[in-house]
């Protein structure tokens, strides 16, 4: 039986038309679900992201062109939008959904040191600190306020600043300590340079922050330093007695 002309050159056009990256997108995610994220290159786990925000355009050339941007998965992810923005390519949707994922892995970080004494959760506590912070391109101070079996009461930043300063106010500090009714410190700040390394500031900031505090019955437990290449705690460089 012969087919119908008209049927077969309507099937090669409907045929014609599925994008070819529709198979490589089922392939990445049965790849995800099977071998876990640990299976995927950085730009493939972008991929996965972006397809939620561009559904029908292959998302690998920009996903490269975010990373070689950026320089890593998590300097993708801690971008302003601004920035973001500036890439062909990211629209205010895929600026979301970057930002989303963003929030989400913040919003797990604190839960894993909420609720529980910090000082027994340090690495989860580094961790935190360093998703939160570490790639920023700016400097941020933050303080975490403990109670008196040392779980977390407030995590808050006090003040952002450039690329290499942010303004901090020792007696501020305190102040909210004593508002909080906290009896703990942890100070936290970033270097964007991505050295970690205490500058002279730093180390004169933080004694003047332990000097107002101790008469007050308020302990500053630890100041940690969070950058791309790492962290530093004062208290490990035997800064802090």
């Amino acid at each position: 039986m012969d087919e119908d002309p008209k049927a077969m050159e309507a099937g090669s056009r409907g045929f014609a038309e599925v994008p070819h990256f529709h198979g490589h997108r089922d392939r990445l995610r049965s790849r995800f679900r099977e071998a876990g994220a640990e299976a995927l290159a950085d730009y493939e786990l972008l991929e996965l992201i972006l397809f939620r925000a561009i559904p029908r355009r292959d998302v690998k050339p920009l996903a490269k062109a975010l990373l070689k941007r950026f320089g890593s998965f998590a300097d993708v992810m801690a971008a302003p939008e601004a920035r973001l923005a500036e890439v062909d390519g990211v629209s205010a949707a895929v600026a979301t959904e970057l930002k989303l994922v963003q929030a989400a892995a913040l919003r797990i970080g604190r839960a894993a040191i909420a609720g529980r004494p910090v000082l027994s959760s340090w690495t989860a506590l580094i961790d935190y600190c360093r998703t939160a912070m570490a790639f920023s391109e700016r400097e941020q101070f933050r303080v975490l306020y403990l109670d008196r079996k040392n779980a977390l009461i407030a995590d808050e930043v006090q003040g952002e600043g450039t690329i290499d300063h942010t303004p901090v106010y020792p007696r501020e500090v305190v102040k909210r300590a004593l508002e909080l009714s906290a009896t703990a410190v942890i100070l936290v700040h970033n270097h964007p340079s991505g050295d970690p390394t205490p500058s002279r500031p730093d180390i004169l900031m933080t004694q003047q922050i332990i000097e107002i505090a101790r008469p007050l019955g308020i302990t500053v437990h630890d100041h940690i330093i969070v950058g791309r290449a790492g962290h530093a705690s004062f208290r490990a460089l035997k800064l802090i007695a």
